[in-house]
């Protein structure tokens, strides 16, 4: 099972986490309460299949910290967890390569199932944490879908076309067209194309 490194600086929030991934079976969950201390973790011999790293916590420096977090624990996913976090700041964060925000409000099975996602290379970027209409927040996954769309093929031909299963293509279709504010897959092609997205 992955390793996982969870950064925040409140005990209470970091043990918590980790109490939820443990009895997922997430056997390594490690602990750290600033950048620092993560980072001399993932020096270490321990490799992390994923950071969860608060957003506020000390050595963060806006989005400084978070870079550097990135750059250490490559070519493996850092994600941010947030209280509240600015739409600004959220698509500065997803463009220098973070993997997604875990809302500290966040149930203990959605928790779990966006670390799960985001180990396997997806992008968890809730829907209420961000702006409507935010193209740039699309991940390179949606994109990939949405030119799909606007190139007219099925959900079955897009799945076929990047190895994917058409369940997981339907979800993208869905979380896309939300975030570009879209009522369904075509009016989401119309507004790729106004916005010369694809």
């Amino acid at each position: 099972m992955a390793r996982i490194l969870v950064a925040d600086d409140h005990d209470l929030v970091r043990e918590t986490i980790a109490a939820y991934l443990e009895a997922e079976g997430f056997a390594g969950v490690h602990l750290a309460c600033d950048v620092d201390q993560a980072l001399r973790l993932v020096a270490g011999p321990t490799v992390f299949e994923l950071i969860l790293a608060d957003y506020d916590m000390p050595g963060m420096d806006g989005l400084a910290g978070l870079g550097r977090l990135i750059e250490a624990n490559r070519p493996h996913p850092v994600a941010l967890i947030s209280g509240a976090i600015s739409p600004d700041a959220a698509a500065a964060a997803l463009e220098m390569g973070a993997a997604g925000f875990v809302p500290k409000t966040l149930g203990s099975r959605n928790l779990v199932a966006a670390v799960k996602a985001m180990i396997a290379g997806e992008v968890f970027a809730p829907v209420s944490m961000i702006a409507k209409g935010s193209e740039g927040l699309l991940s390179s996954r949606e994109l990939d879908v949405l030119r799909g769309v606007c190139a007219g093929k099925s959900n079955k031909e897009i799945a076929r076309d990047h190895g994917l299963q058409e369940v997981t293509v339907k979800l993208h279709v869905k979380t896309m067209s939300r975030k570009l504010g879209a009522k369904n897959r075509t009016h989401a092609a119309m507004i790729a194309r106004d916005r010369k997205l694809v």
